[in-house]
């Protein structure tokens, strides 16, 4: 029994070597750094659910975390003392917490695929850890920590650079826009329910002028679908009427519910 026990084991730490191998050829190829000590990048890259529950023996993304944040905040302070001279310290200080805030960061892991390449325990994924802001951004601050260490100072601003600041009129265009996809997830969550699932209905257009059409599904039903030039549009547009129908759906169950027991106790 101990040595099936061992076998399995053994084939388990293969299997995640393996993932751990092709997760590392992908951010090379999606981000275009390709990193001399990969250690750097799986540590970045690993949630402490993972540790907890997978591999006791890896190192969780925290202290990156903790080294990326305080070095993409000096870039980006950097990068806009440069470049706004016509900026008083309340306006540096307001655009640089608009670039480095959780939303602004998970937004451009998404969009980049970062979520996709994280190192998470499989409760974490059921319950949505990988469309997580928190999570997300917090990874991209690892991620930047990480090549700080392996490159140095010139890396992690050439990788600020493309990923963060090329983005920068999008992401500060973007930041009045509700985020109804994160707030669909957090009220499933709040009731316990499980993640919406997006699925593109259809693509209609030419290459240039697409139009997609996303439906998503709570509870294992369609509550709403979107229509966008984007996917990522649609999506949201979808959640947006999602979010409607279930807070009407659960609504209607709390009055149902209050009925129910003042006819019991009467």
């Amino acid at each position: 029994v101990v040595g099936l026990i061992r076998y399995f084991k053994h084939l388990l730490t293969q299997s995640e070597e393996r993932r751990a191998a092709l997760v590392i050829d992908d951010f090379h190829r999606r981000f275009g750094y390709r990193f001399h000590n990969v250690e750097y990048l799986r540590e970045a890259l690993t949630h402490r659910s993972f540790v907890r529950s997978i591999d006791h023996n890896a190192r969780s993304n925290e202290r990156l975390e903790f080294l990326g944040d305080s070095i993409l905040g000096a870039v980006i302070a950097e990068h806009l003392f440069k470049a706004n001279h016509d900026f008083d310290e309340g306006d540096l200080t307001k655009t640089k917490a608009q670039l480095v805030n959780e939303t602004s960061l998970a937004s451009v892991a998404l969009e980049s695929g970062l979520n996709d390449l994280i190192f998470l325990s499989p409760d974490e994924e059921r319950t949505g850890g990988r469309e997580r802001h928190s999570i997300i951004s917090d990874t991209l601050e690892a991620v930047i920590g990480a090549v700080y260490l392996d490159g140095g100072l010139r890396a992690a601003k050439d990788f600020i650079m493309r990923i963060l600041i090329a983005r920068k009129k999008d992401i500060l265009a973007n930041i009045a826009q509700p985020n109804f996809k994160g707030d669909l997830l957090e009220y499933l969550q709040a009731r316990g329910d499980s993640p919406p699932h997006y699925e593109v209905v259809s693509e209609s257009g030419p290459d240039h002028e697409k139009i997609f059409k996303v439906a998503v599904h709570t509870n294992g039903k369609i509550t709403g679908t979107g229509i966008g030039a984007t996917k990522k549009e649609a999506e949201q547009h979808a959640a947006a009427t999602a979010l409607d129908n279930v807070r009407k759906i659960g609504e209607t169950d709390r009055v149902n519910d209050n009925t129910s027991k003042k006819n019991n106790h009467s």
